[in-house]
């Protein structure tokens, strides 16, 4: 097969199905879609939500582009070769209610080219993390327990290795290597072999996309109903002001973005509608609050 087209095929199909089941969820709010053309090479199509019954904000992002190997792209992404193609689903959805989590998910692939166009490099990426406000451990546990039964289907190490990694990934090391949340999974760079060849890869970074509903739209249904305070939507704010740091401090692919002249609304379509920088800002010992910033100092096996 194509593997490239075949790729393209399904981030498209997998952006129209979470599409759907998202704005089932929300009973109110529909996605627009605008398309966008990167004029060094590609385009993609970025569907915002916002709002809606349930989603205050959110994006659901495919993304085809290519180009040339650039000076800055090199010495900043420590990428060698002539020409380059990366093609991804991305998504962060960002919910009204806090006790309902933030959630972000990417799966994505790479190639990179000598001067005859012959593919020099291949690499997929991607995971599901999710960004609880208040800790409700069954929901974490069944996010958790999701992706390691997708993960197992696979090879049984992974599931600890990618949850290790997204663990060590989404730090605030700024923040006394604070973590965004609770985690799930996250891979990088994984190359065929021997054992795992190309189509390993590709089904694999498509059974964990094909999971994230089942993995997220439990616990929107269980949670977006319960009542809130000012006092819950001021915490809320206080923990996306967390997100805004790593997006913009730490996290490669808003880098990779912005260095690659991609289209700005879109990586940052990512940020939060509101949110809260206070001074020092310490939750009350042993409250709910606390509780959840406990959770993110020190990552927990959850399954």
């Amino acid at each position: 097969m194509n593997i490239k087209e075949s790729w393209i095929e399904y981030i498209h199909d997998l952006q129209n199905r979470i599409c759907a089941a998202l704005e089932e969820a929300d009973g109110k709010a529909k996605f627009l879609e605008d398309a966008w053309a990167r004029p060094e090479g590609g385009g993609g199509k970025t569907r915002v939500i916002a709002d809606g019954a349930v989603f205050e904000k959110g994006g659901v992002n495919t993304s085809v582009v290519f180009g040339d190997v650039t000076d800055a792209m090199r010495k900043g992404l420590g990428i060698e070769g002539d020409s380059w193609f990366a093609a991804g689903l991305s998504l962060v959805l960002h919910p009204l209610n806090p006790f309902v989590p933030t959630v972000h998910c990417n799966y994505r692939m790479f190639e990179l080219y000598n001067e005859n166009d012959e593919v020099i490099d291949r690499w997929f990426g991607g995971g599901t993390d999710l960004t609880p406000y208040y800790l409700f451990e069954e929901d974490a546990k069944h996010f958790h327990q999701t992706y390691k039964n997708v993960c197992d289907s696979f090879d049984a190490s992974f599931y600890h290795k990618f949850k290790k990694n997204c663990d060590n990934y989404f730090v605030n090391t700024h923040r006394n290597n604070e973590r965004r949340g609770i985690g799930g999974i996250f891979y990088d760079h994984l190359r065929p072999n021997e054992k795992q060849d190309v189509s390993f890869l590709f089904n694999l970074g498509k059974s964990c996309g094909n999971a994230f509903t089942e993995a997220y739209l439990p616990v929107v249904e269980k949670r977006k109903d319960l009542p809130y305070t000012a006092e819950h939507k001021h915490w809320q704010e206080i923990r996306r002001g967390r997100y805004v740091e790593f997006n913009l401090v730490h996290d490669r692919g808003t880098l990779f973005g912005l260095k690659t002249n991609g289209r700005t609304e879109s990586i940052l379509m990512s940020l939060p509608p509101t949110v809260r920088f206070e001074y020092n800002y310490q939750p009350k010992p042993g409250s709910e609050e606390d509780k959840l910033l406990q959770a993110c100092l020190h990552p927990r096996d959850w399954v």
